[in-house]
C-alpha cells in the first residue's frame, strides 16, 4: 500500500537517487536536474514549491515535486518511481495525489514537460486530464520535447 507524505529533509537523497535513476535509465542528466535535485530544499521547497515522496511499506519508492512558476500555476517535475515498484499503479497515485492536492490548493493550472520516448508516462498523463500545448521558448531540458497542461478551474 502507498503512502504519500510531505517532503522532510531525511528523504533529500532517495529524493534526488529516484530521479537520477530513471534519468539516466532513458536520457542524461542535465543542468537543470543538478539544479533542483542536489539542493532540492532551496530550489524548490524554499521558493514555494513541494515534494513528496511515495512510500511502499516506509521504503520510499516514488516522489514529485511541483514547482511553482506563479500563484496559480505550478509545474509537476521530478516525478519518478522505482524500477523495482512499476507496475504498482505507484506512478498513477503520485499523479491524482498531486492533481487533488492542486485543486485543494486552488492552483489554476498543472504544466509538465516530457519526452515523446516516455509512452507509459503520457498515456498516464492524458488518462488523468493533461492535454498537449504548444512549446513556446522552453530551453530546461534538451530531452523535453511535449508540453502538457491540466486546467484544474
Amino acid at each position: 500500500m502507498l503512502v504519500i507524505v510531505p517532503f522532510e529533509t531525511k528523504y533529500t537523497q532517495n529524493f534526488k537517487d529516484l530521479n537520477i535513476a530513471w534519468i539516466t535509465e532513458y536520457f542524461e542528466v542535465e543542468d537543470k536536474d543538478r539544479e533542483l535535485l542536489d539542493d532540492s530544499q532551496a530550489a524548490i521547497i524554499d521558493k514555494d514549491g513541494h515534494i513528496f515522496i511515495g512510500l511502499w511499506h516506509n521504503e520510499p519508492v516514488g516522489c514529485f515535486a511541483l514547482i511553482k512558476k506563479n500563484e496559480k500555476r505550478f509545474e509537476l517535475g521530478k516525478m519518478a518511481v522505482s524500477k523495482s515498484h512499476r507496475g504498482l499503479r505507484i506512478g498513477q497515485q503520485l499523479l491524482s495525489y498531486a492533481i487533488d492536492f492542486a485543486k485543494n490548493k486552488n492552483y489554476e493550472v498543472l504544466e509538465l514537460y516530457s519526452s515523446t520516448k516516455l509512452d507509459t508516462a503520457l498515456h498516464i498523463y492524458r488518462k488523468h486530464g493533461f492535454t498537449i500545448k504548444p512549446m513556446v521558448d522552453y530551453i530546461d531540458y534538451l530531452r523535453s520535447d511535449i508540453k502538457m497542461e491540466l486546467k484544474l478551474k
